[in-house]
C-alpha cells in the first residue's frame, strides 16, 4: 500500500475528518462511526414491557419513504415503529420502510446531530419550493411522529419534542430523561463505556429508573449472580463444617471429664 508522506508545511494545510464529509449525501451507507455505535445501544436497550419483541420494528439508517406521489425518502439515524411487525425470516427483511405499505407511523425518531446535518434535522433552513422538505418538516408535518429526539454529542445536548396540535413542542427534561408511557420505557442520557468507548450515550431505562442492560451486560450480571450464589453456598458449607468441629470438641472435653454426652438432657 502506498503511503503519502506530505511535507510538514503541506501537512498543516490538509483537511481533517471534521472538514471532510464521511460520504456522498446522495449515496446510502453509514455516516460515521458514532452513527453506528449509538443506534446499536438504543436497539439493545429498547425492551418494552408493553409489547412483544415481534410487535415493534426498530431500524437505523434505513430509507423511510413517505411520499407515494414523488418517491422521496428520509433516512433517520434511528426509529421505532410500534405495531409494525418484525421480519420473521431472512427473505422478509426490509430493504426500506415504505409508509404506504406499512401504514404505521414511527412512534419515536432519534437524530444524531452532526455539524453538517443540524439545519436539516432542526428545520432551520428556509425550504425552496423545488427542494424536498427537511427531516423536521417530514416528521412534524407529513408523518406527525409523536416523539422526536435529537442528540448532539459535541455539546452533550439531549432535546426531545412531542407532537401536539399540529406541531412539535419541546419538552423540559428532568435529569436528562424522557418517560414514554406507551412504550413503558424512558430514554435518558447515560455516562459510561459502551463497546469500549467512554462518553455520554442515549439509552433506555425502566419504570424504576434503572438502565436497561445490554445483552452483554445481562450475561455479566448472570455470571456475577452465579458467582455470588457459589460463594454463599461455600460460606454456608464452611460454617456447617466449623459447627461440626465445635460440637466434636465439646464431646471430647465431656468425655475427658467422665461425662457421657448422650446422657445429658
Amino acid at each position: 500500500m502506498v503511503q503519502l508522506q506530505p511535507s510538514q508545511s503541506r501537512q498543516k494545510s490538509l483537511p481533517t475528518m471534521y472538514d471532510l464529509p464521511s460520504e456522498d449525501p446522495e449515496e446510502s451507507g453509514l455516516v460515521d462511526e458514532f452513527h453506528d455505535v449509538q443506534p446499536n445501544l438504543l436497539k439493545n436497550t429498547c425492551q418494552s414491557p408493553n409489547y412483544s419483541s415481534q410487535d415493534y420494528f426498530i431500524a437505523k439508517d434505513l430509507n423511510l419513504y413517505y411520499d407515494p406521489e414523488h418517491p422521496r425518502y428520509k433516512r433517520p439515524d434511528w426509529f421505532l415503529a410500534l405495531g409494525a411487525q418484525r421480519s420473521r425470516n431472512q427473505q422478509e427483511l426490509r430493504l426500506s420502510y415504505v409508509m404506504w405499505q406499512e401504514e404505521v407511523t414511527p412512534f419515536l425518531v432519534v437524530e444524531l446531530l452532526s455539524p453538517g446535518t443540524e439545519d436539516e434535522d432542526l428545520g432551520l433552513t428556509e425550504r425552496k419550493k423545488e427542494k424536498p422538505p427537511t427531516k423536521w418538516e417530514v416528521y412534524e408535518k407529513i408523518l406527525q411522529v409523536p416523539y422526536y429526539v435529537i442528540y448532539d454529542r459535541y455539546k452533550n445536548q439531549f432535546r426531545a419534542f412531542v407532537w401536539q396540535s399540529g406541531k412539535y413542542k419541546e419538552l423540559e427534561l428532568s435529569q436528562e430523561r424522557l418517560w414514554l408511557e406507551e412504550l413503558g420505557l424512558g430514554l435518558g442520557l447515560w455516562e459510561g463505556s459502551y463497546e469500549e468507548v467512554t462518553g455520554k450515550w442515549l439509552r433506555f431505562y425502566d419504570s424504576m429508573g434503572n438502565w436497561i442492560p445490554t445483552p452483554e451486560e445481562r450475561v455479566e450480571q448472570e455470571r456475577r449472580a452465579k458467582e455470588q450464589e457459589r460463594l454463599a453456598k461455600e460460606q454456608e458449607r464452611i460454617r456447617a463444617d466449623n459447627a461440626e468441629v465445635t460440637i466434636q470438641q465439646l464431646r471430647d472435653r465431656l468425655l475427658k471429664l467422665g461425662v457421657e454426652p448422650n446422657s445429658l438432657p
